[in-house]
């Protein structure tokens, strides 16, 4: 049995004459759907498999599949003769435009085996010396085919070995995915064996040493891989120590490496190339020299066997030393390989005669986290852009050594204990000429991947559209829309009898999340109002009053009228001083709903009420005067003065939230968090602490504001969860939506995992929620409907949202720039139009 290994992804292309099997051959070993045949494709362009003059059309539809084919990552074989130089050319050159490997299948068989299965064959018509000359041709290629480029060669001759032969199909050397980590992903050494030891140090690791003293191994106690992005070697000094700890490290299985452009220069020079000594080649071969020849034979082997970038953790983690664009990640080609050692570059050169790199992070929208070196980062610190993260700290030229530890998104670095090498260009960039407050339309358009202090986030193009939609003709100025709300899951769905949503279940979701101590505050039913107040006009023009879409909440003058009444609070309690800040963002609840939401209740609550209440008795009446002649109509109308009450349930639910209004008479705002001063988010403060500041501004203006009642409930404590929710249950007897369920340790909460908790669970009142659902929801068949409802989506959006969110409080504290926080806040508008159930 002969074994034909073929990697998984490639094109393959059977060579052989007519009549050698080719088609059974390939029935035999792939499926249908990965044959590309001309015969199929002649017939698909002339109707007739046979006719030879559709074969130029035939040939270039099936290029054009098979491109496809492997352009969506599909191992594609190609059944036809193949056996002319020109045929093949144009298969090899398709495999290089998509990066894959061409693979040419030989299959020999006598002439004479042949020519009798072509004469079985009623479709075939052309003589013996047709199959003569192309047994010619075919032992003329044999020669050939390796350097034509095709770089698996399997030839079978013989009918026996044709029919004995297996197909193996084996990962590139770049597919590591069955690898999950976790891993510590290392920048760029460049000698540095120094900072590189105090750094796997810092990263928990314990170093393993010779009988000389020197570092040949290193083990993690928690069995975590180290991951070296290239660049090992060259104007450091200990190249050779580098090399000898991370050869060490990788031979034990202790940790992976790609190599960088510095290896690849060094392999050259060790080869006996001519190579030019400059950028750091030179210290490292006057390092080598003091080092045993076998070692250095060691070090041109090692290098010799990098391979160009890996695929990690399932496709998620992408290792390159120059970063790779996402239509090569998994490819092997030249083109491939010489992007991950050098990225690619405009034809530039800069100031100072380096050359201009293109900014390939900036266009990529790819899944996979792509982590790379090569060029020193702009800034101090590393960057994530669209999912990618460069961790070449320039520590050679005095900066850093970094490593990114994986899954965790933490970085972890150490200082160079000098500069070693001077850089041809300052290390750190000169500010960049964009001014802070400058938006760019392309930070927020198109399908774009954000990465985060809180997590990651893929924003699809549509959503990004949907959203600038909204920005651009509704919202307030950028600058001064810092922070939206995120939305808000409902608790699981409740199995007490004739309730949708219950405390019980709210309470078990925070229980089963780890959580032992919630606040459950009273639910407004208003509408969400974020006020951005200064204490004199400023950097945000006085502040903003908007909606949980950042529109203008009236709009002038009356959110004016509001920042000062606002204002004029947080002076009473003295709370600018005691946070030393001359701006706060608050987060809020507006009521009365119909002082906002007006024409919402009218037009799509109260024309429903009034309907009902108008057909309903008149329907009714109709009813008694039938059951009068003696009609059997007791049952239909039992329903309808079912229908008739809980049409008048759905009207008093709605009714309890409408108010009478003028200017802001008859308006109050119930503040239940203080998100962010000047230099500081209060994210990380517990719910008390927000809501005894809250307490506060009512304390300063009770007219104005209205106090936020609550329950802390020990979640441990049975008879503290029984009087919380007796305590539901009586506010919403009297008409109050119902309860917000939180954390007590406040917005920034985590699970005893690490993981980012629900911001809050929604807990609505069985009277309320006539309104969401219906005035019938509460019978027993759409209840029972419902309880089926599907919440996943809901809360892994609210999740989003709330990370984002927190991503963005952070960066207003940190007064960054006014693109970097408006990409976190549009993203939180984009979330908005995922298609979610809106009564959610």
């Amino acid at each position: 049995m002969t074994v034909l290994d073929i990697p998984e992804l490639a094109l393959v292309a059977l060579v052989g004459v007519s009549g050698s099997g080719k088609s059974t051959f390939a029935r035999r070993h792939f499926r249908p759907s990965q044959v590309l045949s001309s015969d199929t494709f002649r017939g698909m362009v002339a109707d007739d498999e046979n006719d030879q003059s559709a074969s130029g059309d035939a040939f270039d539809a099936l290029h054009h599949v098979a491109g496809i084919r492997l352009r969506r990552g599909r191992l594609t074989v190609v059944d036809a003769t193949n056996l002319q130089p020109h045929a093949r050319a144009a298969l090899v050159k398709v495999a290089r435009e998509h990066d894959v490997l061409p693979v040419a299948v030989v299959l020999d068989v006598p002439e004479a085996v042949a020519w009798e299965r072509t004469q079985a064959r009623v479709d075939r018509t052309h003589g013996r010396q047709v199959l003569t000359r192309m047994q010619r041709d075919l032992r003329q290629s044999y020669g050939r085919l390796a350097r034509e480029g095709f770089r698996k060669v399997h030839v079978l001759r013989g009918v026996e070995e044709i029919e004995a032969a297996e197909v193996r199909y084996e990962r590139l050397f770049n597919d590591r995915r069955e690898l999950t980590g976790p891993f510590d992903v290392v920048g760029d050494v460049h000698g540095c064996r120094e900072e590189l030891e105090a750094l796997l140090l810092r990263l928990g690791w314990s170093l393993h040493r010779d009988d000389a003293g020197r570092p040949v191994d290193a083990v993690h106690p928690s069995g975590r891989t180290a991951v070296f992005v290239g660049d090992l070697v060259d104007r450091g000094p200990d190249s050779p120590g580098v090399l000898r700890l991370v050869m060490g490290m990788v031979a034990a299985g202790h940790a992976i490496c790609v190599p960088g452009n510095h290896e690849q220069k060094l392999l050259r020079k060790l080869r006996g190339r001519d190579v030019r000594l400059t950028h750091g080649l030179a210290e490292t071969m006057a390092q080598l020299e003091a080092e045993p020849a076998e070692f250095v034979a060691e070090t041109a082997a090692f290098i010799d066997g990098l391979v160009s970038h890996y695929v990690l953790d399932g496709g998620r983690l992408v290792v390159a030393h120059a970063g790779l664009k996402e239509a090569y990640h998994g490819r092997a080609s030249g083109r491939v390989r010489s992007f991950a050692l050098y990225g690619e570059t405009t034809g530039e050169t800069d100031e100072y005669g380096l050359p201009v790199r293109y900014p390939w992070a900036r266009d990529y929208r790819g899944s996979a986290m792509v982590v790379y070196g090569h060029t020193p980062t702009p800034t101090p610190e590393p960057e994530w852009v669209n999912n990618t993260i460069c961790l070449d700290t320039g520590c050679v030229f005095g900066g850093k050594l970094t490593a990114l530890r994986y899954p965790e998104k933490e970085l972890v670095a150490v200082p160079a204990v000098k500069e070693w090498y001077a850089p041809a260009r300052p290390l750190v960039a000169p500010a960049p000429a964009r001014p802070d407050t400058v938006l760019d339309l392309a930070d927020v358009t198109g399908r774009r991947h954000l990465a985060h202090a809180y997590g990651t986030l893929t924003v699809p193009a549509e959503n990004a559209a949907a959203a600038l939609e909204v920005m651009s003709r509704y919202a307030l100025d950028p600058g001064r829309l810092v922070w939206l709300p995120p939305t808000m899951a409902p608790c699981s769905t409740s199995t007490v009898e004739a309730f949708l949503e219950h405390p019980a279940q709210a309470f078990a979701d925070y229980r089963a999340a780890g959580v032992d101590r919630v606040v459950c505050e009273e639910k407004h039913m208003g509408s969400r109002a974020v006020v951005l107040v200064e204490r004199e006009p400023g950097r945000f023009a006085g502040g903003a009053v908007h909606t949980r879409t950042g529109r203008p909440f009236f709009g002038p003058p009356l959110d004016g009228e509001l920042l000062a009444r606002v204002r004029a609070a947080v002076t009473a309690a003295g709370l600018w001083a005691e946070l030393d800040t001359d701006w706060l963002l608050l987060d809020c609840e507006l009521l009365p709903w119909s002082a906002k939401a007006g024409g919402l209740i009218r037009e799509q609550y109260a024309g429903v009420g009034a309907a009902g209440r108008a057909a309903l008795p008149a329907v009714l009446g109709m009813l008694d005067a039938a059951a009068g002649r003696g009609l059997p109509v007791g049952e239909l109308r039992g329903r309808m003065a079912d229908r008739a009450d809980e049409v008048e349930a759905y009207s008093a639910a709605y009714r309890a939230y409408v108010g009478p209004t003028d200017g802001l008479r008859g308006v109050t705002l119930a503040p239940f968090a203080v998100l962010a001063g000047a230099g500081a988010s209060y994210a990380d403060r517990d719910h008390g602490w927000h809501l005894a500041l809250a307490d506060r501004l009512c304390a300063a203006d009770p007219e104005f504001f209205t106090p936020t009642r609550r329950q802390v409930v020990d979640l441990a404590d049975e008879a503290a969860v029984a009087a919380a929710t007796d305590w539901w249950l009586s506010l919403t007897a009297a008409g109050g939506e119902g309860m917000v369920v939180k954390p007590y340790a406040g917005l920034a909460a985590r699970s005893p995992k690490g993981s980012l908790l629900q911001p809050g669970i929604k807990c609505r009142g069985r009277e309320y929620l006539r309104i969401i659902y219906g005035p019938g929801y509460t019978g027993p068949g759409q209840l029972t409907a419902l309880r089926k409802r599907s919440l996943g989506r809901k809360r892994g959006l609210a999740l989003h949202e709330h990370a984002l969110g927190l991503a963005a409080l952070d960066a207003l504290a940190d007064d960054a720039p006014l693109w970097r926080r408006h990409e976190l806040v549009f993203a939180i508008l984009a979330c908005e139009s995922e298609p979610v159930d809106p009564r959610l």
